[in-house]
């Protein structure tokens, strides 16, 4: 699995590339198979690179994230200072649920091939350890579009801005330098209902033009917008999150959606984002693209640094305190070659059953 080029802790591939194909692997851990997990997780970056090898082009990344109940149960000592259980957010008409998952495998590469083989592998080596909580697989659409017809992830940052965005640093949490909070949702999409409305109300939903992607005017752009409820200002300084967001779907099923992945150096963020959408600012004026986008599922995972990872079993659980400096011209696919786009949703199935309102 490439890396980052850091001094320090050595962060996993969180800032990457666009790709056209991923896998996100939820899974929770069954009693008495914490062993089992901890003898993986040092091995996956030779894994990675045993499945990648079979195509270099293809560029294999893979980003595994460990839940808040789950790292107590797999280490001792301290923990990621912000890490604790998603947190379900009940708006007046809409709800963001907190789901079970205690591990996430994020795989992206130019081939599904690669990040089903990956996958594979992963199983393999748990097998009667895990239970599969949800398992999805992303495609690239078009021009970076999601299924509801709108650029997605115009204004995740890239480059330097990115690691700022996404990765912890020595001043956050000196034990825990490096590593990456996430934030995983799936949302199922009416497209019916969606692609009733005129392309002027959705533009208004969105808070952009839908075909050329231009941020809408504040003179026009409700303030119930999506990316209006979703930009977070500190301080006068916009935060920013990494997205990484993938449709998916099944066309004979009528199932369509995005898989929202978002990476930030403090959970913080992005909770606030979801509490803008589903509760509103102020409370009451939510996002209207809920009413056309279904959360089903909803977790928070902390991705500790490759240095921990790769320490595990060597009786290095803690990553020593140092500060991460990644200079962006070597960051391994960063995101320089992502279009920009606020905010976004995802959808999906659950394991076994499928949501329909």
């Amino acid at each position: 699995m490439p890396g980052q080029s850091t001094e320090g802790p050595e962060p996993q591939p969180v800032v990457g590339p666009l790709t056209a194909a991923a896998v996100f692997l939820v899974l929770t851990i069954d009693p008495g198979g914490e062993d089992t997990v901890r003898d993986l997780l040092p091995d996956l970056s030779g894994l990675g690179r045993s499945v990648g090898f079979r195509i270099p082009e293809a560029s294999l990344q893979v980003v595994t994230a460990i839940g808040s109940d789950t790292w107590d149960r797999l280490f001792a000592g301290p923990r990621p200072r912000e890490l604790h259980p998603f947190r379900t957010l009940a708006g007046a008409r809409h709800t963001a649920p907190a789901t079970p998952g205690d591990l996430l495998f994020h795989i992206r590469a130019s081939r599904m091939d690669l990040c089903f083989e990956f996958a594979a592998q992963v199983m393999k080596r748990l097998r009667g350890a895990v239970e599969v909580a949800d398992e999805v697989q992303g495609f690239r659409y078009f021009d970076e579009r999601d299924l509801i017809g709108f650029v997605d992830g115009t204004e995740s940052p890239s480059g330097a801005a990115g690691v700022s965005a996404a990765i912890v640093g020595a001043d956050d949490d000196a034990d825990f330098a490096g590593g990456s909070y996430v934030i995983v949702q799936k949302y199922l999409h009416d497209l019916d209902g969606w692609n009733a409305l005129s392309t002027e109300a959705q533009e208004r939903i969105i808070g952009r033009t839908k075909l050329s992607d231009i941020e809408l005017n504040d003179a026009v752009k409700p303030t119930s917008a999506h990316n209006a409820l979703t930009a977070i200002v500190e301080d006068g300084k916009e935060i920013k999150i990494l997205r990484d967001n993938m449709p998916f779907g099944r066309a004979a099923h009528g199932e369509f959606g995005t898989y929202f992945i978002g990476y930030s150096r403090s959970p913080h963020t992005i909770e606030q984002m979801l509490e803008n959408m589903f509760v509103g600012r102020p409370r009451g004026n939510y996002d209207r693209l809920l009413d056309f986008s279904r959360a089903v599922t909803g977790n928070v995972f902390f991705a500790p640094s490759l240095t921990f990872l790769e320490g595990i079993g060597e009786d290095q659980l803690a990553v020593l305190a140092a500060p991460v400096v990644v200079n962006p011209t070597t960051v391994e696919g960063s995101h320089s070659t992502r279009r920009q786009s606020d905010g976004s949703l995802g959808i999906g199935s659950l394991k076994g059953e499928i949501p329909h309102e």
